[in-house]
């Protein structure tokens, strides 16, 4: 009776281990299943392999490259705008300056425009109007009109010159504030494709999602290039702008002063000073 209890203990310790052997296989093919699926083996030449800005650029969607050559181009336009405004900006204080130094030594109107001399200078424009306007007025006995109304016509040279100096830096303003809008614009386009591509590979590997995304962001990165230095010139240019504005508006305090200094005179001294400049 021992004998067989212990050959009966033998026979069922035999049988479970075959069973266990036999089972461990699949189990271990059932625990492996769920990420063989759920993570396919990538191969590695289906990786990019250039992730520079420029090859980034070429793997990019044809939507996110062309927010990158819109963003491009409106850099390029920043720095040409900032070239031109800024060699303007100089040449035109250098000779309001000039200008400002010739007639504050002058004691007439027509001594003051053979000081400055002729040209399309601001102040030469300003000397003129107000010239123009004392000989229009003849010899009216109403200074202060005269006064009046040739300050009138010096505060229209005034802003008209104004606004001719701020050309071209509206552009600035549009593309500081549009830019990095429109480069998260090529983002999110760019995000967006590559979510759909993770859907269609059924896989969340970061070799395979991380391109596109870095494409993506690509777009953010040149928006905020342009954008930056556009908002830093726009806004010298508007302190440069300012200064130059008040330069004119001494300009036109000297004109005005010159023109009052003309009409304190006796009238044949300014009948005389009328002929002498017509010769």
């Amino acid at each position: 009776m021992k004998a067989d209890s212990a050959f009966g203990v033998i026979r069922w310790r035999v049988l479970a281990t075959t069973i266990i052997v036999g089972l461990a296989p699949i189990a271990a093919l059932a625990q492996d299943a769920p990420f063989a699926a759920e993570a396919p083996v990538v191969g590695t030449a289906a990786l990019p392999r250039d992730l520079s800005p420029w090859g980034m650029f070429m793997s990019a969607d044809n939507v996110v490259k062309a927010v990158m050559i819109g963003l491009a181009f409106a850099s390029v336009a920043t720095w040409t705008v900032w070239l031109a405004k800024s060699i303007e900006l100089l040449a035109v204080k250098r000779a309001t300056r000039k200008a400002l130094q010739a007639i504050a030594q002058s004691r007439s109107l027509g001594e003051a425009l053979d000081q400055v001399g002729g040209g399309n200078n601001v102040v030469v424009r300003l000397l003129e109007a107000a010239q123009a306007e004392v000989q229009l007025s003849g010899e009216a006995s109403d200074k202060d009109g005269i006064k009046e109304r040739t300050a009138s016509r010096l505060e229209r040279i005034e802003a008209a010159y104004g606004r001719r100096i701020t050309r071209g830096t509206n552009i600035l303003a549009t593309i500081g504030a549009t830019a990095p809008f429109v480069g998260l614009f090529g983002t999110v386009w760019g995000i967006m494709n590559s979510f759909i591509g993770i859907s269609k590979a059924q896989t969340t590997n970061l070799a395979v999602v991380a391109p596109g995304i870095a494409e993506a962001l690509l777009a953010t990165a040149l928006g905020l290039v342009a954008a930056i230095p556009a908002v830093v010139i726009y806004n010298v240019f508007a302190r440069s702008i300012t200064g130059y504005r008040a330069l004119l508006g001494d300009a036109s305090a000297e004109v005005l002063r010159l023109v009052s200094r003309d009409l304190d005179r006796p009238a044949s001294r300014r009948i005389g000073q009328r002929v002498a400049a017509a010769e």
